[in-house]
Protein backbone atom coordinates (compact mmCIF):
# COMPACT_ATOMS: atom_id res chain seq x y z
CA UNK A 1 0.00 0.00 0.00
CA UNK A 2 2.81 2.41 0.89
CA UNK A 3 4.60 1.57 -2.37
CA UNK A 4 1.46 2.36 -4.37
CA UNK A 5 1.04 5.65 -2.52
CA UNK A 6 4.65 6.60 -3.19
CA UNK A 7 4.30 5.77 -6.88
CA UNK A 8 1.13 7.85 -7.15
CA UNK A 9 2.77 10.77 -5.34
CA UNK A 10 5.84 10.51 -7.56
CA UNK A 11 3.71 10.53 -10.72
CA UNK A 12 1.66 13.47 -9.48
CA UNK A 13 4.85 15.35 -8.67
CA UNK A 14 6.35 14.63 -12.11
CA UNK A 15 3.18 15.67 -13.95
CA UNK A 16 2.69 18.78 -11.83
CA UNK A 17 6.34 19.71 -12.35
CA UNK A 18 5.91 19.48 -16.13
CA UNK A 19 2.67 21.44 -16.06
CA UNK A 20 4.06 24.02 -13.63
CA UNK A 21 7.07 24.62 -15.84
CA UNK A 22 4.72 25.33 -18.73
CA UNK A 23 3.21 28.29 -16.85
CA UNK A 24 6.48 30.20 -16.54
CA UNK A 25 6.72 33.10 -18.96
CA UNK A 26 9.83 34.86 -20.13
CA UNK A 27 12.24 34.51 -22.99
CA UNK A 28 11.25 30.90 -23.58
CA UNK A 29 7.66 31.98 -24.13
CA UNK A 30 8.77 33.61 -27.39
CA UNK A 31 9.60 30.18 -28.75
CA UNK A 32 5.88 29.66 -29.27
CA UNK A 33 6.44 29.33 -32.99
CA UNK A 34 8.28 26.10 -32.28
CA UNK A 35 5.85 24.93 -29.62
CA UNK A 36 2.39 23.66 -30.40
CA UNK A 37 -0.05 20.94 -29.47
CA UNK A 38 -0.87 19.54 -26.05
CA UNK A 39 2.77 19.59 -24.94
CA UNK A 40 2.59 23.38 -25.14
CA UNK A 41 -0.39 23.76 -22.84
CA UNK A 42 -1.90 22.36 -19.69
CA UNK A 43 -3.73 19.14 -20.54
CA UNK A 44 -4.98 16.03 -18.83
CA UNK A 45 -2.41 13.40 -17.99
CA UNK A 46 -3.98 10.96 -20.47
CA UNK A 47 -3.83 13.50 -23.30
CA UNK A 48 -0.25 14.37 -22.35
CA UNK A 49 0.85 10.72 -22.46
CA UNK A 50 -0.97 10.11 -25.76
CA UNK A 51 0.65 13.17 -27.34
CA UNK A 52 4.09 12.13 -26.14
CA UNK A 53 3.57 8.58 -27.42
CA UNK A 54 2.46 9.88 -30.84
CA UNK A 55 5.63 11.99 -31.05
CA UNK A 56 7.81 9.09 -29.84
CA UNK A 57 6.40 6.67 -32.42
CA UNK A 58 6.77 9.18 -35.27
CA UNK A 59 10.39 9.97 -34.38
CA UNK A 60 11.20 6.26 -33.93
CA UNK A 61 9.67 5.38 -37.31
CA UNK A 62 11.55 8.10 -39.20
CA UNK A 63 14.85 7.32 -37.47
CA UNK A 64 14.36 3.61 -38.11
CA UNK A 65 13.64 4.09 -41.82
CA UNK A 66 16.78 6.21 -42.18
CA UNK A 67 18.94 3.62 -40.37
CA UNK A 68 19.81 6.24 -37.77
CA UNK A 69 22.29 5.39 -35.01
CA UNK A 70 20.16 7.68 -32.79
CA UNK A 71 17.27 5.19 -32.63
CA UNK A 72 17.73 4.79 -28.89
CA UNK A 73 17.95 8.52 -28.14
CA UNK A 74 14.29 9.29 -28.79
CA UNK A 75 13.61 9.85 -25.08
CA UNK A 76 16.35 12.52 -25.05
CA UNK A 77 14.61 14.34 -27.91
CA UNK A 78 11.29 14.22 -26.04
CA UNK A 79 12.75 15.24 -22.68
CA UNK A 80 14.54 18.24 -24.12
CA UNK A 81 11.57 19.43 -26.17
CA UNK A 82 9.63 19.57 -22.89
CA UNK A 83 12.43 21.25 -20.94
CA UNK A 84 13.00 23.98 -23.52
CA UNK A 85 9.45 24.10 -24.91
CA UNK A 86 10.48 23.31 -28.48
CA UNK A 87 8.31 21.59 -31.01
CA UNK A 88 9.34 17.95 -30.44
CA UNK A 89 10.24 17.62 -34.12
CA UNK A 90 12.58 20.64 -34.18
CA UNK A 91 15.78 18.94 -32.96
CA UNK A 92 15.24 15.69 -34.90
CA UNK A 93 14.61 17.81 -38.01
CA UNK A 94 17.91 19.66 -37.57
CA UNK A 95 19.70 16.32 -37.23
CA UNK A 96 17.95 15.11 -40.37
CA UNK A 97 19.14 18.10 -42.34
CA UNK A 98 22.65 18.33 -40.93
CA UNK A 99 23.61 14.63 -40.88
CA UNK A 100 20.78 12.46 -42.22
CA UNK A 101 19.75 11.71 -38.61
CA UNK A 102 23.29 11.01 -37.41
CA UNK A 103 24.30 8.80 -40.34
CA UNK A 104 26.98 11.23 -41.56
CA UNK A 105 28.99 12.59 -38.65
CA UNK A 106 32.67 12.77 -37.89
CA UNK A 107 33.48 9.39 -36.27
CA UNK A 108 33.09 9.49 -32.49
CA UNK A 109 31.78 13.07 -32.45
CA UNK A 110 28.11 12.26 -31.82
CA UNK A 111 27.36 15.61 -33.49
CA UNK A 112 24.32 15.12 -35.72
CA UNK A 113 23.47 18.83 -35.59
CA UNK A 114 26.55 20.31 -37.25
CA UNK A 115 26.94 22.19 -33.96
CA UNK A 116 29.77 24.74 -33.83
CA UNK A 117 30.38 24.33 -37.53
CA UNK A 118 30.45 20.55 -37.09
CA UNK A 119 33.50 20.72 -34.81
CA UNK A 120 31.77 20.04 -31.48
CA UNK A 121 32.44 16.65 -29.90
CA UNK A 122 29.89 15.08 -27.56
CA UNK A 123 30.02 12.01 -25.30
CA UNK A 124 26.84 10.42 -26.67
CA UNK A 125 23.76 11.15 -28.75
CA UNK A 126 21.88 12.03 -25.57
CA UNK A 127 24.64 14.44 -24.52
CA UNK A 128 24.53 16.08 -27.96
CA UNK A 129 20.75 16.47 -27.84
CA UNK A 130 20.79 17.98 -24.34
CA UNK A 131 23.68 20.35 -25.00
CA UNK A 132 22.41 21.54 -28.37
CA UNK A 133 18.91 22.09 -26.95
CA UNK A 134 20.41 24.17 -24.14
CA UNK A 135 22.64 25.98 -26.65
CA UNK A 136 19.70 26.88 -28.87
CA UNK A 137 17.91 28.23 -25.81
CA UNK A 138 20.86 30.32 -24.60
CA UNK A 139 22.46 31.38 -27.91
CA UNK A 140 19.37 31.99 -29.98
CA UNK A 141 16.10 32.19 -28.06
CA UNK A 142 17.45 34.27 -25.17
CA UNK A 143 19.00 36.56 -27.79
CA UNK A 144 15.48 37.24 -29.07
CA UNK A 145 15.33 34.83 -32.01
CA UNK A 146 11.96 33.14 -31.75
CA UNK A 147 11.23 31.56 -35.12
CA UNK A 148 12.94 28.84 -37.12
CA UNK A 149 13.78 31.41 -39.79
CA UNK A 150 15.43 33.75 -37.28
CA UNK A 151 17.37 30.89 -35.71
CA UNK A 152 18.37 29.61 -39.15
CA UNK A 153 19.82 32.97 -40.17
CA UNK A 154 22.46 32.55 -37.45
CA UNK A 155 22.65 28.76 -37.20
CA UNK A 156 23.66 28.13 -40.81
CA UNK A 157 25.08 29.95 -43.78
CA UNK A 158 22.46 28.55 -46.14
CA UNK A 159 19.44 30.81 -46.70
CA UNK A 160 17.34 27.65 -47.22
CA UNK A 161 18.20 26.08 -43.84
CA UNK A 162 14.90 27.01 -42.17
CA UNK A 163 12.79 25.81 -45.08
CA UNK A 164 14.62 22.50 -45.15
CA UNK A 165 14.28 22.08 -41.36
CA UNK A 166 10.56 22.72 -41.79
CA UNK A 167 10.54 20.06 -44.51
CA UNK A 168 12.00 17.48 -42.13
CA UNK A 169 9.50 18.57 -39.48
CA UNK A 170 6.77 18.00 -42.06
CA UNK A 171 8.06 14.46 -42.65
CA UNK A 172 7.80 13.77 -38.91
CA UNK A 173 4.31 15.33 -38.75
CA UNK A 174 3.19 13.21 -41.71
CA UNK A 175 4.46 10.10 -39.92
CA UNK A 176 2.48 11.10 -36.84
CA UNK A 177 -0.66 11.56 -38.96
CA UNK A 178 -0.10 8.19 -40.62
CA UNK A 179 0.00 6.57 -37.17
CA UNK A 180 -3.06 8.44 -35.87
CA UNK A 181 -5.38 5.44 -36.00
CA UNK A 182 -2.93 3.51 -33.83
CA UNK A 183 -3.48 6.08 -31.06
CA UNK A 184 -7.06 7.06 -31.81
CA UNK A 185 -9.30 6.81 -28.73
CA UNK A 186 -12.23 5.98 -30.98
CA UNK A 187 -10.53 2.94 -32.52
CA UNK A 188 -12.85 -0.04 -32.80
CA UNK A 189 -12.32 -2.50 -29.98
CA UNK A 190 -13.27 -6.12 -30.51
Amino acid sequence: MIKKLLVVLFLLFKVSTVFASENIAGDSAKMGVLTRGPLAQKVSYKAFVLEENRKRKAIEEVLSRSGSPMMYAVDAFLANCKIYRFDCYFLPAISGLESQFGNYVYPGSYNPFGWNGGYAIFRSWEDAIARVAEGIQTRYIQAGLSTIEEIGSRYAESPTWAARVRGYMGTLEAEESKNQLYFDDSALQL
